[in-house]
């Protein structure tokens, strides 16, 4: 009886562990990543800025995580990943290669104070809207909410927590600039965020590259 009942309590103890291993939704996004290079000369500015203005309480994003947001998605179940990779795929398929530009400086909210600092992206083609679009309507397809919100590509650079030299940081932002660097896209990747006391971290689900040939 005593060997039956250790089976028993071993078989309900490692139920709820292991069960715990799965997570029952997972935070997603869609999203354009940077080359090396230009997330360099990202870094390089979000530098400048910090050792130039003191006494101000941001959250600076890390040059490993910048990216282009296509399609956040926020939580979803763990099986519907799959639909979701095949929505990203087939909007990957119906788009070429092309190029964007990383330039321009400004902040958020345009009046007041400010909260948010970003860099812009110049979609001079108009390829970027048209796969953000593509996505959008595979998702759609899929079982996923449509974005309401117009699509404005931007790269977040900080999130200012304070009011204290906000307005300085912005300004000083602004009047640096950020000098055009162009750089080429031929794939988009689904990412899991998971969050944490040291910030968010992001994980590559999967990646879907343009099926059209790059001719440069």
């Amino acid at each position: 009886m005593k060997d039956e009942e250790k089976k028993k309590r071993s078989r309900s103890s490692f139920s709820p562990q292991h069960s715990a291993l799965i997570p029952s939704l997972v935070r997603v996004f869609c999203a354009v990543e940077l080359p090396v290079e230009v997330r360099t000369r990202a870094a390089d500015h979000i530098a400048r800025l910090r050792d130039a203005v003191q006494g101000v309480r941001a959250s600076w994003e890390r040059a490993e995580k910048l990216h282009i947001t296509l399609k956040f998605l926020g939580e979803i179940a763990p099986n519907r990943l799959q639909a979701l990779s095949d929505a990203a795929s087939l909007a990957a398929q119906n788009t070429q290669p092309f190029t964007l530009a990383l330039e321009g400086a400004g902040a958020f909210p345009t009046r007041g104070l400010p909260r948010i600092l970003w860099l812009g992206i110049n979609d001079s083609s108009g390829t970027l809207a048209m796969l953000q679009s593509h996505l959008e309507e595979e998702c759609e397809r899929a079982g996923f909410a449509r974005e309401e919100r117009p699509f404005h590509p931007h790269l977040t650079i900080a999130r200012i927590r304070a009011p204290q030299a906000a307005r300085q940081l912005a300004r000083l932002h602004q009047e640096i600039g950020f000098e055009a660097i162009d750089f080429r896209v031929t794939e988009i990747v689904l990412m899991r965020s998971e969050l944490g006391t040291g910030g968010s971290r992001y994980t590559e689900i999967s990646r879907h590259r343009f099926k059209i040939e790059d001719s440069e």
